[in-house]
C-alpha cells in the first residue's frame, strides 16, 4: 500500500471542509480524515475525537516537547494546531490514504515534510469580498476575530501558487467533481 497524503488548504471560509467533506463520503474505501488537535474550543455541533482532539494549551505543548507532531503552529494567537503522528500512523493501518483539511501554512509543511507521497491542493475562492461574506454568515466568530480571520486570508492567497494544485472554488458542484478527478488521479499513480 503506497502511504498517500491529499492535502486540502484554503483561507477559511473557502470551501475546503465542504470538498474534504465530499470525497469522504464518496470514497470512503480509499480515504480518512486526518483528525487534527486543536487548542480552540468546539464551535458548533463539532465532536472531540471527529471533528478534532480538543486539548488543553498545556496538553499540546507537552505533546510538541515529546515529538509527537508532524507539524503543528499557532495559527491565531494563542491557538494551537497540530497533526500528530499517531494520525497517520492510525489511517495507514487501516490501508488507506491520508486526507487533509488544514491551514495553508501547515499545508505547505506537511507537503515539505513528504515530497513524494502528498499532493497539495490550494482551494481558491471566487474573491474576498466572498470570504467575508461566508465568514461573516457563519455567526461564529465575534467582530475582533473575523478581522484576524480576515488578514490572514489576504496573506493565505497569496500562497496559492505554492502548492501543486489550485481547485477553484467558483461553483462547489463543478469544485467537488474536479476534486474527484484530481483525488483519483493522484491515487492511481
Amino acid at each position: 500500500m503506497n502511504k498517500k497524503l491529499i492535502i486540502f488548504s484554503a483561507p477559511s471560509g473557502a470551501g475546503k471542509t465542504t470538498i474534504v467533506r465530499h470525497l469522504l463520503s464518496k470514497y470512503s474505501d480509499k480515504l480518512e480524515f486526518s483528525i487534527s488537535a486543536s487548542t480552540r474550543e468546539p464551535r458548533g455541533s463539532e465532536e472531540n475525537g471527529k471533528d478534532y482532539y480538543f486539548i488543553s494549551k498545556e496538553e499540546f505543548l507537552h505533546k510538541v516537547a515529546k515529538q509527537e507532531f508532524i507539524e503543528f503552529e499557532e495559527v491565531y494567537s494563542g491557538t494551537y494546531y497540530g497533526t500528530l503522528r499517531s494520525e497517520l500512523d492510525r489511517i495507514w493501518s487501516l490501508g488507506k490514504s491520508v486526507i487533509f483539511d488544514i491551514d495553508v501554512v501547515g499545508g505547505l509543511r506537511l507537503k515539505s515534510k513528504f515530497p513524494e507521497e502528498a499532493l497539495a491542493i490550494f482551494v481558491n475562492p471566487p474573491s474576498l469580498e466572498v470570504l467575508q461574506e461566508r465568514l461573516s454568515g457563519r455567526g461564529t466568530d465575534s467582530e475582533e476575530k473575523l478581522k484576524e480571520r480576515f488578514a490572514k486570508a489576504e496573506l493565505e492567497l497569496s500562497y496559492a501558487d505554492k502548492f501543486d494544485v489550485i481547485l477553484n472554488n467558483f461553483d462547489l458542484d463543478v469544485a467537488c467533481q474536479d476534486a474527484e478527478k484530481i483525488v483519483l488521479d493522484f491515487l492511481d499513480k
